[in-house]
C-alpha cells in the first residue's frame, strides 16, 4: 500500500475515501486502510490483500461516482464504528444501468501516529 495520508478525525475517512473512489484511485483508497485490513465485497465474505484490491477495482471499474452520507459514528478510544449510507447510480462504462445503494458498517483504528485508518471495509454492513 502507498503512503497513508493523515486523517485526524474518524469521520473524515469516508469523505477522503470517496474522493479517491470518484477519481478511480484504488491505491489511494487502499492507503486509507491498515496493512492487513479486510474488505467485504458481498455480505458474509471477508477478503484481504489482492482480493481486497480486486473488490475495490470492480466497483471503481463502473466509472460512476459514489455518494456518501454519514448516518452514525461511534468512537471508543482507538476504535471507531462508522455507518454511512451510499449510492452509486448511472450508466456504467460498459453501458449498463447501475442503481446500487447500501449502508456501510466500517471499523477504523487510530494508529500510533494519531491518524485513522480502515480495519474492516464493509460496504454492505447493514444488509
Amino acid at each position: 500500500m502507498s503512503t497513508t495520508p493523515f486523517i485526524e478525525n474518524a469521520t473524515d475517512l469516508h469523505p477522503a475515501w470517496g474522493e479517491r473512489f470518484n477519481a478511480g484511485d484504488v491505491d489511494g483508497m487502499l492507503a486509507l486502510a491498515e496493512e492487513g485490513s479486510g474488505f467485504v465485497p458481498q455480505p458474509g465474505t471477508l477478503v484481504f490483500g489482492e482480493d481486497y484490491r480486486a473488490g475495490l477495482e470492480g466497483f471503481v471499474a463502473m466509472g460512476l461516482p459514489i455518494n456518501l452520507t454519514l448516518r452514525q459514528s461511534f468512537v471508543v478510544d482507538e476504535i471507531a464504528l462508522l455507518i454511512y449510507d451510499w449510492t452509486i447510480k448511472g450508466t456504467s462504462t460498459d453501458g449498463n444501468e447501475v442503481d446500487l445503494a447500501g449502508a456501510t458498517s466500517d471499523v477504523a483504528r487510530r494508529g500510533a501516529d494519531g491518524g485513522w485508518r480502515f480495519v474492516i471495509d464493509n460496504p454492505f454492513g447493514t444488509a
